[in-house]
């Protein structure tokens, strides 16, 4: 294999995407009301510009998040600033609070999260349900449709989808565990909030293995900020893991072409040329360790 392939195959099992400049000749987007290269810099934006937009309304006097978007960052390769690794393309931190962009873990979780990363490949390397939030900030293409009712995600990523009532729903005993959890939504002003209980903490929130265990709540917050940004918000607060309530921010970008259609793409179980690179990923989180000697530890690891 070639040393052009090899790199080109580790970036597409670790969920590489495109940033908006690169999707671009894809899938046109417009420029947007803030910068989305950093998420720290376009939080704080999004949040005056929220504050000054009249979005555009669905029928029934909502704002319209109706149609396709592509989320900027890297949330999903590190939720902290990293370097480009193995696996990953480096990037800022996503987390917007606490202040210094640092994922809250306890002493005793953030050290076994490292021995995740090692120990396991990532659950999307099996096709598994990625979980909440991470099945919004996965890279690849989104199609938000509305109702009066319901709001419904939908990914180009292993045939993915959310269905999020919205408003009153009945209550769901705590013994059922979902892998997207329970989700239900409601509208604060502009903003469409989205509450989710009762998963059964199998995914990650991104490459590095941060967990989260069956009492995470997590709250979404959606805002368009323009006619063709949403602003995204995530706060995950589970005392087990977190010293406290953690908020990672991003941007949605709108498709703007009318004649374009979102495909699927294809995902299946017992695919060993992911699995064998995601295996490989894990052991990049640790710095000294090079591309050959993580080649040959994941071929030999059980």
């Amino acid at each position: 294999m070639s040393n052009r392939i090899v790199p080109a195959l580790v970036a597409l099992a670790a969920g590489y995407t495109l940033t908006p400049t690169q999707a671009g000749a894809q899938a046109p987007i417009t420029e947007s009301a803030c910068p989305d290269t950093t998420p720290a810099v376009f939080h704080r934006c999004a949040l005056e510009a929220a504050a000054a937009f009249d979005p555009p309304r669905t029928p029934d006097g909502r704002p319209d998040l109706a149609g396709i978007w592509i989320p900027a960052g890297t949330a999903f390769e590190d939720l902290e600033e990293h370097p480009p690794a193995l696996d990953d393309s480096g990037g800022p931190t996503s987390v917007v609070d606490p202040q210094d962009g640092r994922v809250p873990m306890q002493p005793w979780a953030d050290a076994r999260r490292r021995e995740y990363a090692q120990a396991h490949i990532h659950p999307s390397a099996a096709c598994l349900v990625s979980g909440v939030p991470y099945h919004n900030y996965r890279p690849g293409i989104y199609q938000f449709l509305q109702t009066p009712d319901h709001f419904v995600i939908l990914s180009s990523r292993a045939h993915a989808y959310r269905v999020i009532p919205l408003g009153d729903s009945a209550p769901v005993g705590e013994d059922i565990r979902l892998w997207n959890g329970v989700s239900s939504g409601r509208w604060e002003g502009h903003t469409l909030v989205i509450e989710t209980t009762n998963q059964n903490a199998m995914p990650w929130l991104d490459q590095r293995a941060r967990f989260y265990t069956h009492a995470v709540r997590v709250v979404e917050r959606l805002t368009l900020i323009d006619a063709d940004t949403v602003h995204y918000q995530a706060t995950v607060d589970d005392p087990n893991v977190y010293t406290q309530p953690f908020t990672l921010a991003l941007a949605y970008r709108r498709n703007t072409v009318e004649t374009f259609e979102m495909s699927i793409e294809a995902c299946y179980e017992n695919n060993e040329t992911l699995m064998d690179i995601y295996r490989t990923a894990g052991f990049s989180l640790y710095p000294g360790i090079s591309v050959e000697a993580a080649r040959e530890a994941a071929q030999t690891a059980p």
